[in-house]
C-alpha cells in the first residue's frame, strides 16, 4: 500500500474511490516518519507529535481560515472594494457546497485528527509512562479542539439544537488493515451532543495525562487543555455554565498566567516567538522563517504591505476608548476612496528572521469566559470583579454594571479584547442571536437571522460524493 494514505485526512481518504484521488495521493507529509509504522520509540512518538503540530498551521484551518472567519462573518471585519479576490464568498454569505475553503477546512481538521488519533492509539508498553502521557495527552487536546472546530463551523450550535446533525466522531485506528479502514468505513455524521462528549472528554484525558508545565507556549499543556474545555462548556451554553466556571476559574486559581500590562501591549503582539513566561498566550502555533504559510499567511490579509484585503468596521474601532491600549494596533487610514482601519496584530509579514505566530487562546479569553460564567450563575460581583481586571490591563474604564447590562458588557468586552482572532461570529452563533452586520458589508449579508441557512458551512461536495451516509446536507445547500 502506498504510505502517503497515512498523510491524507481521515474522511477524506474515503474520497480515493471519487476524482480527487490523484490530489490526495500527492499531498506531502509534514513529517518524513512514516505514522504508525515507525511509532516503536519514545522519540518516534514524539516526531508523530511534531508532525502533529505542523498539521494546525496549514493556512487552511488555524493558520488562516479559522482566525479570519471568526470575525469576517461577523462585524468585527469586512472585504475592502480594493481586494485581491479572497473570501469573497464569505463575505458576501454564498457559499455552495463546491467552495474552496469549507472543504479545505474540512479535509485538514480530519487530517488534524488523523494524526493525532495515531498517537492516541500507539503502543509503547516498555517506554516512559509520563513521557508517553504527556505526548498523548497534547494528541487528545489538539483532537478535541479539531472537533471543536469541525462542530462549531459545521453543525447547529449546541445550544440551540444538541440533537441535531454535527460530524463524524472518528477516534479509532486500524494499522492492520489500513486500506479496509479507510477505503470501507464511510460514517455517519454524530449528533451535536455526540461530539459534544467527545470534546470534554477529550480535554478531560489530556487533563489527567499532562503535566503542568510545556517548554514554551507553542506546546499544548495541562491548562491549556482545561482552559479550551472552558471554551467547550461556554459554547453549550445553558446548563453548562458551571462547568465553564470550574474549568477557567482551575486555570485562573493554578495556572500560574497573567496579563501583558499595558505598558507592553504592542509590544506584545510584535513579538513572533514563543513565550515561557506564562504572561498572555496560553497556547499559540509556532510560525517561523522557514515553516510557514508564505503568501498565504494570515498576516497577509491584514498586512496594507500584503494583500491587505480585510480590515476593521469603523462600529468596532468606535468602540474603544482613546486611552485604550488594544486601539493601538488599529491604524486609521484610507482604502478604496474611503475611510479604513487597517488591524496591526500581526506585523513580521517581512521579517526575515521569523513569522507571526496564532494564538489559540489567551489568558484574557479565560477571564471572559470566568467572568460571563459567573454572571450567569448569579455571582455578578465576581464576574465584575474579573471583568474589571482585564480593563484595568487594557487602560479601560472599569465597569459598574449588573444584571443584563453587566452580560452585555462582558460580551462587549469579549469583542473589543479578541478581535481579529477568530471569536465573534461565535457569539452570535452560541447565543442565538441574530448577526447584525455593517454598511460597509454587502447588502444582502447585513443582517443573518436566526434560523439562516447560511450560518452554517456546506459539507463539502466532496465528501458527499464519496460517503453518502454523510448526508444529510446542511439546510439550504441541496443534497
Amino acid at each position: 500500500m502506498n504510505k502517503k494514505f497515512l498523510y491524507m485526512s481521515l474522511l477524506s481518504a474515503t474520497m480515493l474511490l471519487g476524482s480527487c484521488k490523484d490530489e490526495f495521493l500527492e499531498k506531502e507529509p509534514h513529517s518524513s516518519v512514516p505514522i504508525v509504522t515507525a511509532i516503536t520509540t519514545e522519540d518516534e512518538l514524539g516526531t508523530a507529535v511534531t508532525g502533529l503540530y505542523a498539521s494546525m498551521r496549514t493556512y487552511e484551518t488555524w493558520g488562516r481560515n479559522i482566525p479570519v472567519l471568526g470575525d469576517l462573518l461577523a462585524d468585527n471585519t469586512y472585504i475592502s472594494a480594493d481586494n485581491a479576490g479572497r473570501y469573497l464568498t464569505q463575505n458576501a454569505f454564498r457559499l455552495t457546497p463546491g467552495s474552496a475553503e469549507p472543504t479545505e477546512m474540512w479535509n485538514n481538521l480530519y487530517e488534524t485528527i488523523l494524526r493525532a488519533n495515531v498517537i492516541i492509539n500507539a503502543e509503547l508498553p516498555n517506554a516512559d509512562e509520563a513521557t508517553v502521557g504527556q505526548y498523548k495527552g497534547e494528541a487528545y487536546a489538539i483532537r478535541a479542539l479539531a472537533f471543536h472546530e469541525l462542530v462549531k463551523f459545521f453543525a447547529t450550535p449546541y445550544s440551540v439544537n444538541p440533537s441535531a446533525p454535527g460530524v463524524p466522531v472518528v477516534t479509532e485506528f486500524n494499522a492492520e488493515n489500513l486500506t479496509d479502514y479507510y477505503v470501507s468505513q464511510q460514517p455517519k455524521r454524530n449528533t451535536v451532543a455526540e461530539v459534544y462528549e467527545q470534546i470534554i472528554a477529550d480535554y478531560d484525558e489530556a487533563y489527567r495525562l499532562m503535566g503542568k508545565g510545556a517548554a514554551n507556549s507553542s506546546y499544548i499543556s495541562k491548562y491549556a487543555a482545561k482552559a479550551l474545555q472552558a471554551r467547550a462548556y461556554l459554547f453549550m451554553g445553558e446548563g453548562y455554565y458551571d462547568e465553564a466556571r470550574d474549568a477557567a476559574l482551575d486555570v485562573y486559581n493554578n495556572g500560574s498566567y497573567s496579563l501583558i500590562p499595558a505598558t507592553d501591549y504592542v509590544s506584545y503582539w510584535s513579538n513572533p516567538v514563543p513565550v515561557r513566561n506564562r504572561v498572555e498566550t496560553i497556547f499559540e502555533i509556532s510560525i517561523d522563517a522557514i515553516d510557514n504559510n508564505g503568501s498565504n499567511a494570515l498576516a497577509n490579509m491584514y498586512d496594507q504591505g500584503g494583500y491587505g484585503d480585510i480590515v476593521a468596521t469603523p462600529e468596532l474601532y468606535n468602540l474603544y476608548a482613546e486611552d485604550d491600549v488594544r486601539k493601538d494596533v488599529i491604524e486609521e487610514g484610507e482604502k478604496a476612496n474611503e475611510d479604513a482601519y487597517f488591524v496591526n496584530k500581526y506585523t513580521n509579514r517581512t521579517n526575515a528572521s521569523d513569522k507571526d505566530d496564532i494564538k489559540v487562546i489567551r489568558y484574557s479569553e479565560v477571564l471572559l469566559t470566568l467572568a460571563e460564567a459567573y454572571a450567569r450563575t448569579g455571582a455578578g460581583a465576581e464576574a465584575l470583579d474579573i471583568l474589571n481586571e482585564l480593563t484595568v490591563a487594557r487602560n479601560a474604564a472599569e465597569y459598574t454594571s449588573s444584571g443584563d447590562q453587566l452580560i452585555q458588557d462582558i460580551l462587549t468586552e469579549r469583542r473589543k479584547e479578541l478581535a481579529f482572532e477568530g471569536d465573534r461570529y461565535w457569539t452570535f452563533m452560541r447565543l442565538n442571536l441574530p448577526v447584525q452586520r455593517t454598511d460597509r458589508h454587502p447588502s444582502d449579508a447585513r443582517l443573518i437571522p436566526v434560523g439562516d441557512d447560511r450560518r452554517l458551512q456546506p459539507i463539502p461536495q466532496g465528501e458527499i460524493d464519496a460517503n453518502p451516509n454523510i448526508l444529510p446536507q446542511n439546510p439550504g445547500y441541496g443534497g
